[in-house]
């Protein structure tokens, strides 16, 4: 391997290899090939598999958000590079002088890089945001505005009106830093586009069939870009959607319902009171994972959700070990897995005026649950829909039929048949011959 061989890793939200596989042969520009996901098959988990070639039971991120034991408190969506445990897979690369970035990973801000860019908007306490992104070296992000004649846009990046924009600009960037003569040896990105039109209307309709035109469009600039600068790649999708036709669960208004979970109201709307409850979900798509403060009660807690329509199984113990879930800190008492068609919403009222004041907003952060409800305007705008029935895809199991598309533009010394190998095999290729 030349001194120089350079590798960029696109990391495709929802680039599932039943979607990709009929448009094989249309004239991409990759060759595709199913891998199975890691699990849960959701953004946060497979981006630190991918970065430490562990499963998340290891590197300790077992959801897009955590339950902080210590704190009783819920957070989704932390940037920390701390989150993720274990060593990272450039590390031997690194070691040798190579240089490592990251635009637009999750968990990426303090990681040990050398480039990173990272949305990270100011909350003010006035109410709205001020639009920023963090980024290392402190040039980075003002030098790619200016070349890309634009700022990046959050507003395109999640909510009601996430769109292709967000990843065109990240493509874009991608592209205005494989061509600088300073870019780093390993370059991650992530597009999210495609995610947004299968989550809000389901694989099989035909924004679907756009949204995928579109990415593959991108994938195909950053082809052309990387090959004339002398890069690799590498794309590769983090989970598969499906219908999410049969609708929601609510494990928590069944927690209630039974008592163990408890609520604290203010002027009429129903917090959760995480100190004293029993239990509660934390819920994430297909999966939730369910906290039981007092381990006598949880063979009774668990009675209580097996009664549950549309939960496929509950995994604790043996079954969380054996699914590479279990974490002591991190993982919940059990998880609950989803039957198809059906995902787990976070809401444990049913009269609206007892919604907290965040259930018709975006909050990424401190709901405690993925909300894909955040992707539709509610009324009146800018309100977001509390309507889990708009929801029409979702995802997070993995195992056959879950596979996800992958593409690499070398061969590598060993096969790669899920994320944890192909992470072995990133890492093997940045640190050259020998060396793994």
């Amino acid at each position: 391997m030349s001194e120089k061989a350079r590798l960029l890793v696109v990391q495709v939200a929802a680039l599932g290899w039943d979607l990709v596989e009929p448009e094989l042969g249309r004239g991409t520009a990759f060759s595709f090939f199913p891998i199975t996901p890691v699990f849960p098959a959701l953004t946060c988990p497979v981006q630190a598999s991918l970065r430490t070639g562990l499963p998340p039971g290891e590197h300790g991120v077992v959801a897009n958000g955590f339950y902080f034991r210590d704190l009783r408190k819920v957070l989704f969506w932390e940037q920390a590079a701390s989150l993720v445990q274990g060593p990272r897979i450039w590390e031997s690369a690194r070691a040798q002088g190579k240089r490592v970035g990251m635009i637009f990973w999750q968990q990426s801000l303090g990681e040990a890089v050398d480039m990173v860019l990272s949305p990270r908007p100011i909350h003010k306490h006035s109410g709205g945001m001020i639009q920023d992104c963090r980024c290392r070296p402190e040039s980075l992000y003002p030098d790619l505005c200016a070349t890309l004649g634009r700022s990046f846009n959050l507003m395109h990046y999640w909510g009601p009106l996430a769109s292709h924009r967000s990843s065109d600009w990240i493509t874009n960037a991608a592209a205005a830093i494989m061509a600088c003569a300073d870019a780093p040896d390993l370059l991650f990105a992530y597009l999210p586009n495609l995610d947004y039109d299968l989550q809000r209307r389901g694989p099989a309709a035909p924004e679907a069939a756009r949204a995928l035109k579109q990415t593959l469009d991108m994938l195909d600039l950053l082809h052309r870009a990387a090959r004339s600068h002398g890069w690799e790649v590498c794309v590769v999708g983090d989970y598969a959607i499906r219908s999410a036709e049969a609708g929601p669960i609510y494990p928590n208004r069944a927690l209630r319902d039974a008592g163990w979970f408890t609520m604290h109201t203010v002027k009429g709307m129903a917090y959760p009171d995480f100190f004293h409850a029993a239990a509660f979900a934390m819920v994430d798509h297909e999966i939730a994972h369910v906290y039981v403060q007092d381990p006598a009660q949880r063979e009774a807690v668990r009675a209580t959700l097996e009664q549950l329509d549309g939960v496929e199984r509950i995994l604790h113990g043996a079954a969380l070990q054996e699914a590479g879930l279990a974490h002591e800190q991190r993982a919940g008492d059990f998880v609950l897995v989803a039957a198809e068609g059906h995902w787990f919403a976070y809401p444990w009222w049913t009269d609206p005026r007892e919604a907290p004041d965040y259930a018709t907003h975006i909050d990424i952060h401190n709901k405690p649950g993925y909300d894909p409800c955040e992707l539709f305007w509610g009324w009146p705008p800018p309100r977001v829909s509390q309507n889990g029935a708009r929801v029409k895809g979702t995802h997070g199991k993995a195992g056959p039929g879950r596979e996800v598309a992958c593409a690499l533009t070398w061969t590598p010394d060993t096969p790669c048949e899920n994320h944890l190998s192909l992470a072995q095999a990133l890492g093997a290729y940045m640190a050259g011959p020998g060396e793994s």
